[in-house]
């Protein structure tokens, strides 16, 4: 709005005003309907329904989504949803998320989403798909995941991975790089006993360190509102990120240990090498095509702290850096991704899709339709309960710059 409004403004303002009153908000967050396909341990695998305006084709994309974050990530609101993006383009789109977790999950570390959650969900997403290539997308902490799996396991069927956000380098990450000449000083171990304690970092917590990594924002937020009263989609998109900020997952108290003394006060993603208990996984190890991409105005991962993936991954053959404009969400999910992050998320897929003329898969589009899918089980998470036990799934052990 202007400094003195005009009438426009004004009746627009008051429109939107009436309408949140009235309404309880401007924001569509209706998610977009899905079945779940497979479950385990802190793994939950949903396929997206398919548009009824675009015809179901082509290889699936997996969303991973990130530990402490909730899956709406990738599905904020109408309007603002790579889901809905993907789905109204055809794509075969599928998401695994992890549940709530709780202090029973705190011996579990990051092997568990390394060997079994994220490869078990590839699996699956395969084989519901017709045996086709995955194309993975992960944010944040899920782009780490998934670029750890990737080198890790090369019998999984990968056929690309698209990471947003995922911090390499800590050392260029304006809120931690302050701190770890203390952890190290401390040797941590104060941090150490209360995860510990605690079982992992509580909700509460995961909240409001999302929120102090955005601090400029959350200070100037009452003032930016007041300044966008008669801009309803700016004020839905700030409805759909309260949303998502006050739905944030607890860690497990393992994870949270090894994330804390090997990534953020070790910095082993930047050595290029990350130690587990049993192996150490290389980024060198890594030959599936590998998109990246850097938030122009990220707090959390700068592009300085995730351009260095770049001279990790020598064996990857086809390699592209996007910077976007957008913060460590908005650069996935903000106003603006629809013609920036989207449109190169779309070309890389279809830049690494499958041939027709050497594809082995059949027609999936009639399993896919609801009601004629001999796979689908269930309707949501809570239709479990409902249905026998099923068989566990047990998990196995290409540089072109933009």
């Amino acid at each position: 709005m202007d400094l003195i409004p005009k009438p426009g403004q004004v009746v627009s303002a008051a429109n939107n005003i009436a309408h949140k009153m009235l309404y309880g908000g401007l924001a569509d967050l209706r998610p977009m309907p899905r079945t779940l396909i497979d479950d385990g341990t802190l793994r939950e695998v949903y396929h997206y329904r398919p548009s009824g305006t675009a015809k179901q084709q082509g290889d699936p994309v997996l969303l991973v989504t990130p530990l402490a974050a909730p899956a709406i990530c990738f599905d904020l609101r109408r309007g603002c949803s790579l889901v809905e993006h993907l789905v109204t383009e055809g794509r075969p789109t599928y998401l695994v998320e992890y549940g709530q977790v709780s202090f029973a999950n705190r011996t579990l570390g990051m092997e568990h989403w390394i060997d079994e959650v994220i490869p078990a969900a590839i699996r699956e997403v395969s084989a519901h798909a017709g045996n086709r290539p995955v194309h993975l997308v992960g944010w944040s902490l899920g782009g780490i995941f998934a670029l750890l799996t990737a080198a890790d396991q090369h019998d999984l069927p990968i056929g690309s991975l698209t990471v947003l956000g995922s911090p390499i380098d800590v050392t260029q990450v304006p809120l931690v790089a302050p701190i770890r000449p203390l952890l190290k000083l401390t040797d941590g171990g104060l941090v150490t006993q209360l995860y510990r304690m605690l079982g992992g970092a509580p909700k509460p917590l995961v909240k409001r360190a999302f929120q102090l990594s955005s601090f400029n924002k959350l200070i100037t937020k009452p003032l930016a509102i007041a300044a966008n009263l008669d801009d309803a989609d700016f004020l839905a998109q700030i409805e759909a990120v309260d949303r998502f900020t006050a739905n944030m997952i607890a860690f497990p108290g393992r994870t949270f240990g090894q994330i804390y003394h090997r990534i953020l006060k070790g910095n082993q993603l930047a050595s290029g090498v990350v130690k587990l208990d049993d192996r150490a996984i290389s980024l060198a190890d890594l030959r599936v095509p590998l998109l990246v991409f850097g938030g122009a105005s990220d707090g959390i991962a700068p592009v300085k702290c995730v351009r260095p993936i770049v001279d990790l991954v020598p064996n990857v053959t086809k390699l592209r850096f996007e910077i976007v404009p957008g913060g460590h969400l908005g650069m996935l999910t903000g106003r603006g991704a629809r013609r920036t992050t989207w449109r190169i998320i779309d070309e890389f897929l279809r830049e690494c899709a499958t041939p027709k003329d050497t594809e082995n898969t059949k027609d999936t589009d009639a399993e896919s339709s609801i009601g004629s899918n001999p796979r689908r089980r269930y309707a949501s998470a809570s239709s479990r309960s409902l249905a026998a036990p099923k068989k566990t799934v047990q998990p196995k052990k290409t540089v072109q710059q933009a």
